[in-house]
């Protein structure tokens, strides 16, 4: 199955060394013990290996179905595919949330600058990604995906997740809900993603409704217009 995996700066996973192109292959698959790791939701490697000094690559892998508590997989055979970096996590995520829809009952996709994606119906995605646009969706279990510069993603459905990637981009969702946020920053006039991390609305550290952007790795509250 397409999974995505993350390493350290030497192509590294716990001492063992990878190669780009080339496959491995183990006696033993057991999950966090034994074979070989990835993850299919590409958000989920941020949670092994940090954004800051790690790489990140496509991997096909010979999941064996066992799972624990995210979407991490384990098999006993691995092929290390395309390096792709954060970008290509962020926009492989992308992909991968549209692709849970139920495109039949429920969908909104816009490309376009200054524009709007609004969805209400359950299990949906409003997605999004011309520059300072919107993405909002209210329907549970459902996505905001928003990933261009200067907009803003927002949902209000159960257990839901609000994505905003593009460069001072926010986000805000309902109690229960999830954002996910990009940090840029600028080197010699280019802009680099340098950050992203993901947060649950608990009504303590993230308030509910309340616009967040993502500041030297820490969760902000941002202007709520």
């Amino acid at each position: 199955m397409k999974c995505y995996k993350g390493f350290d700066n030497d192509l590294k996973c716990r001492g063992y060394q990878y190669e780009i192109g080339r496959e491995y292959e183990e006696q033993e698959a057991e999950i966090c013990s034994k074979g070989f790791h990835a993850c299919e939701y590409p958000l989920d490697v941020f949670e092994y290996y940090n954004p800051a000094s790690s790489r990140y690559c496509e991997v096909d892998l010979d999941a064996n179905g066992q799972t624990d508590g995210d979407s991490k997989r384990v098999g006993k055979r691995i092929k290390i595919g395309a390096e792709i970096g954060i970008p290509g996590i962020a926009k492989a995520s992308v992909e991968y949330i549209k692709n849970q829809v139920d495109w039949d009952n429920s969908k909104e996709f816009n490309t376009g600058d200054q524009s709007a994606a609004t969805n209400t119906g359950y299990c949906s995605a409003a997605t999004n990604t011309g520059d300072q646009s919107a993405a909002t969706n209210t329907g549970d279990q459902s996505a905001a995906t928003n990933t261009g510069d200067y907009s803003a993603a927002e949902v209000s459905g159960k257990e839901s997740i609000a994505m905003a990637m593009g460069y001072e981009s926010k986000a805000k969702g309902a109690m229960g809900c999830f954002l996910v946020l990009a940090e840029w920053s600028e080197v010699n006039g280019e802009y680099h993603i340098v950050d992203v991390k993901a947060v649950k609305v608990d009504g303590t550290n993230i308030k509910e409704g309340t616009y967040y952007t993502l500041v030297d790795g820490l969760f902000v509250e941002a202007d709520n217009e």
